[in-house]
């Protein structure tokens, strides 16, 4: 079957969890919301390029990370690593701004919470005699000495910190060592900020292969798994699905003993610590990205997977089958050159209270929607 190289390629609508689609293009100071024909239904011009991603709330609201400008960013001090945004915004439907968050340091994911605080990860450098401890990387590939770990701040619709973690303090030098394949630049190189219900917070370090659950009240690390056994390729986006389980996108970078380099998205029993469901591509090599991406489990069971490096978007049921796939049409320069990469993406049903009321139409965006859908 011929298909189209962007927008959507493929629709079964028959299996699929019908909505619409969220994505933020790594290269466009664009956020998009497109229905299941691809076609632009809603738009939020963004003033900076996106550090990662947006997420709709449920009061209609879009929270986002871009990146804070880049003199001040540099004058702070804060690390020129991956992932970097340094400024969360909130806005309503038409684009107002509803609230502000600015910390150079800021990074890869947030999460906003139940009692209307906002769970961030933040760059941290790693004190020096850890340093002098630290297994692992490859040698002398430091930032100029200097290695960046995580910490994760909870802050207040006023901005101020009212949580704070800090990996070094709770992670093993010669355990937790970096993947040795990876620079020194980094320890852990943190990409989720989950909140979990009772209050704990699951995390995913990639250059320690390791997923991990934090004790909100004592920062213990409470749970773990992974950790340089072989059994995690440098992985994003964990998530607790609602039987319990984790939800994974591993990316298979430098993932050992293995010809063909490939992802998954895998489905963690945190009890048994087993994978109970995975999704691989048919052949393998037809689904891999090396960095960034995540998944979606949807209300039908179905997944809603991100490759962000091949800029596909798309949906498979329990049994893998593919129902639905978009490429992002959109590019944009970024410090790796002209990209359509997407971060992450997120699917929406019209049952969403947050799309209540909300004019969802085409038709507004009909000239867009000739062009790229």
């Amino acid at each position: 079957m011929k298909r189209k190289q962007y927008g959507v390629t493929f629709y079964n609508p028959s299996k699929t969890y019908n909505g619409y689609t969220l994505f933020s293009p790594l290269g466009c100071k664009d956020t998009w919301l497109i229905d299941m024909q691809g076609r632009i239904v809603h738009h939020w011009p963004l003033p900076n390029l996106p550090g990662t991603y947006g997420k709709l709330l449920p009061n209609g609201h879009l929270i986002y990370a871009c990146r804070s400008d880049p003199d001040k960013r540099e004058k702070a001090g804060a690390p020129k690593l991956s992932g970097f945004g340094g400024l969360l915004r909130e806005v309503d439907w038409d684009n107002n701004l509803i609230w502000e968050y600015e910390d150079h340091f800021m990074h890869h994911d947030f999460c906003r919470m139940e009692n209307g605080n906002t769970m961030v990860l933040k760059y941290v450098e790693v004190p020096p005699e850890i340093v002098a401890k630290l297994k692992g990387g490859i040698p002398e590939t430091e930032d100029n000495g200097k290695i960046w770990c995580d910490s994760i701040n909870e802050i207040t619709p006023e901005g101020k910190v009212v949580w704070e973690w800090f990996s070094y303090e709770h992670l093993d030098s010669v355990k937790d060592s970096i993947c040795p394949l990876c620079t020194r630049k980094e320890w852990t190189h943190g990409n989720t900020c989950f909140v979990l219900p009772d209050g704990d917070i699951l995390t995913c370090f990639r250059q320690i292969n390791t997923v991990c659950i934090i004790d909100k009240k004592t920062g213990d690390i409470k749970w773990k798994w992974g950790s340089g056994l072989g059994e995690l390729a440098h992985g994003h986006d964990a998530q607790l699905l609602p039987n319990g389980n984790i939800l994974i996108f591993d990316n298979g970078f430098h993932r050992a003993g293995v010809e063909v380099a490939s992802s998954m998205v895998i489905e963690l029993n945190p009890n048994t610590k087993k994978i109970e469901w995975e999704y691989r591509g048919d052949p393998v090599s037809d689904f891999f990205s090396a960095a960034c991406s995540g998944a979606q489990r949807l209300p039908n069971g179905n997944t809603l997977i991100c490759s962000s490096m091949e800029a596909r978007i798309f949906e498979i049921t329990r049994k893998g089958e593919i129902v639905w796939e978009y490429i992002n049409p959109f590019f944009g320069e970024i410090e790796f050159g002209r990209v359509n990469w997407v971060f992450r993406a997120y699917r929406y049903g019209p049952e969403y209270e947050g799309l209540e009321g909300k004019e969802l139409s085409p038709e507004k965006f009909d000239s867009w929607n000739r062009i790229y859908s």
